[in-house]
């Protein structure tokens, strides 16, 4: 490790270098410094949306094999109010602090080091993990297309990581703007898939699965009775997964006290609408029993007697559009968390160093790896994506958590943006986000034990060493410290 990174720990800042040279602190920050101002609104409210599109492809329609038609249903709403109240609280988090640090800064000021390390960390596994697991379905789509003759595999996989992580080297005003033109492509699929699926709508197929004897309160609108709609959490999130990253590009953002916010509704509201005629169509038009398991529930719903039409060829070509779209924000999302924690030295601080075009260029290598390894090793992709659901719903009580303990211990603190009612909001979030959790267990144990055990290297690493070496001079441990001193200039 450099000198100039060692000096930089948890102690008071070094005094200036010898005839008013650049310090230690100060020369650590240029060398891990992102390209400002690089985004609008057009390409946050874009970067929001990429995140989630895939979702709305195929994974939701699983939900449907764990609490049929009306489980689903109403577990979707209620995830849908858990990331509009998440959204909006972390819409105020961002104008407080807008960093790279994203959940991981808004819980080091609330709750401290362990708070922050605990919420970095799972946002990581949620953000690592997705990745990979959306690399194997690209290489499925890629397969069921015939395209190039390929079949799903590593040296797909491997295309995907390398061309991919390519583009975020370039530069992320080049990267959000390629994002923004794939997710655009995917949002009209969905759209003309709307148009042509509810031609055929049919509110009797709606309930077609059959009722499960003995579950409680089971009917044919909820065929796996009231604990299905619990065991349909996760499915529900799907449609939403990952929106809850839009902050983790505010250093790169213009003006982002003003604009975060902004963004994050917008693409909000996107999402809920995209999800709400994507539920009703597919399962009006083809029943709710022809789609539970399929792999493009979509495309299914457009062939009802299992012949390709001119539509279904679109929306199954636009899939692999939105796989790409979710792909592409995913890795920008995961380098930015992963930045943030290398930065302040929750994580190996070489971790965090930029390139000459201001891309955190082994912070997207070596995730990259690992997602490659992953998908290359074991080839299943539901069960990667369940340990992201996992990780992403720890992250998400924290978050909601940090709302609340900040409105609380420091209710005069400057909010440029304020969240609709405020700590009530966050409450809900939190409840949701705990009730999710519980449930991710209900559909994959091994999944969540999966991600216990990662978490448990994790903090047995940052309680060995690394919370011994955290870098003083990074906004979001700058930001924890002022919060720290004004304290005890009150109780002085």
């Amino acid at each position: 490790m450099a000198d100039s990174e060692e000096t930089a720990r948890t102690a008071p800042p070094p005094a200036p270098s010898p005839g008013g040279g650049p310090s230690p602190e100060d020369t650590y920050l240029e060398r891990r410094a992102l390209r400002r101002g690089s985004a609008g609104p057009l390409l946050l409210t874009g970067l929001g949306v990429a995140y989630v599109v895939s979702g709305d492809f195929s994974g939701w329609n699983n939900g449907l094999a764990h609490g049929g038609f009306g489980g689903l249903a109403i577990a979707a709403v209620l995830m849908g109010l858990m990331y509009t109240c998440l959204v909006f609280a972390l819409a105020e988090l961002s104008s407080i602090l807008p960093t790279a640090g994203g959940g991981y800064g808004f819980a080091r000021r609330a709750l401290g080091t362990w708070g922050g390390f605990l919420t970095g960390t799972a946002i990581l596994i949620e953000y690592v993990l997705a990745p990979a697991a959306i690399a194997i379905f690209l290489g499925d789509y890629v397969e069921a297309l015939g395209l190039f003759g390929l079949h799903s595999g590593w040296p797909v996989y491997l295309a995907c990581f390398v061309i991919f992580i390519g583009i975020h080297l370039w530069g992320v005003g080049e990267a959000l703007r390629f994002s923004l033109v794939v997710t655009a492509i995917a949002v009209a699929a969905i759209v003309v898939f709307a148009l042509a699926a509810l031609t055929d709508f049919h509110v009797d197929t709606l309930n077609d699965i059959p009722v499960r004897s003995g579950a409680l309160g089971a009917n044919s609108w909820l065929p796996f009775g009231v604990l299905g709609i619990w065991a349909a959490f996760p499915f529900g999130m799907w449609f939403f997964l990952g929106v809850e990253g839009v902050p983790l590009a505010a250093e790169e953002t213009r003006d982002p006290a003003r604009v975060l916010p902004k963004a994050m509704a917008a693409a909000m509201g996107i999402l809920l609408l995209l999800a709400l005629v994507t539920f009703t169509a597919a399962t009006g038009a083809r029943g709710s029993a022809a789609i539970q398991s399929v792999g493009d529930p979509l495309v299914h719903a457009l062939q009802p007697h299992g012949e390709p039409t001119v539509v279904s060829r679109i929306v199954n070509y636009a899939g692999l559009a939105g796989l790409v779209a979710s792909f592409f924000s995913l890795i920008f999302a995961g380098s930015r968390q992963l930045f943030a924690l290398s930065r302040a030295g929750y994580l190996p601080r070489f971790l965090s160093l930029t390139s000459r075009r201001k891309a955190p260029y082994l912070g997207l290598l070596i995730p990259g790896a690992l997602g490659f390894a992953l998908a290359a090793a074991t080839g299943d992709g539901a069960r990667m994506l369940n340990v992201a659901v996992f990780g992403a719903t720890i992250s998400y009580a924290l978050m909601s958590l940090s709302h609340i303990v900040l409105r609380r211990r420091e209710p005069g603190l400057y909010r440029p943006y304020r969240t609709p009612g405020g700590m009530l909001t966050s409450s809900v979030a939190f409840v949701l986000a705990c009730s999710a959790l519980v449930a991710t267990f209900l559909v994959d144990k091994e999944a969540a034990f999966i991600a216990l055990g990662v978490y448990g290297v994790a903090l047995a690493y940052f309680a060995c060493y690394s919370r011994h070496h955290l870098v003083t001079a990074a906004p979001e441990e700058e930001f924890a410290a002022l919060a720290a001193a004004e304290a005890e200039l009150e109780r002085g």
